[in-house]
């Protein structure tokens, strides 16, 4: 059975700070949208990275429901993929990439 708890949790305005900036460990955010086809296609794997992967936590923030994160971030283009680290901005991905491309991408804050 696949560990449910690992799976992406969502982020809002008012809990990114708390979620994502004050983590003590790195943290993948999925800057998405219920609308954006190429979101809904990386959602599934960024899910299986959560679940294989604790060392990196793996948050989701819809961008329609989430505007003052989104646009703080500079979020352009979904799916972004923000990596942050001790609350600062680490690595940016854009546009949905197979598994083995992100993880490749990843690998400095993956074990």
């Amino acid at each position: 059975m696949a560990d449910t708890t690992s799976a992406p949790k969502a982020v809002t305005d008012e809990t990114f700070d708390a979620e994502v900036l004050k983590s003590d460990k790195p943290v993948l955010v999925d800057f998405w949208a219920p609308w954006c086809g190429p979101c809904l296609q990386v959602a599934p794997v960024l899910a299986e990275i959560a679940a294989q992967h604790p060392e990196i936590t793996v948050v989701k923030i819809n961008t329609d429901e989430n505007p003052k994160v989104a646009a703080s971030a500079g979020i352009t283009s979904i799916p972004t993929l923000n990596v942050y680290q001790n609350g600062e901005l680490v690595k940016s991905l854009i546009g949905a990439k197979p598994k083995p491309i992100l993880l490749r991408e990843l690998a400095d804050f993956l074990n």
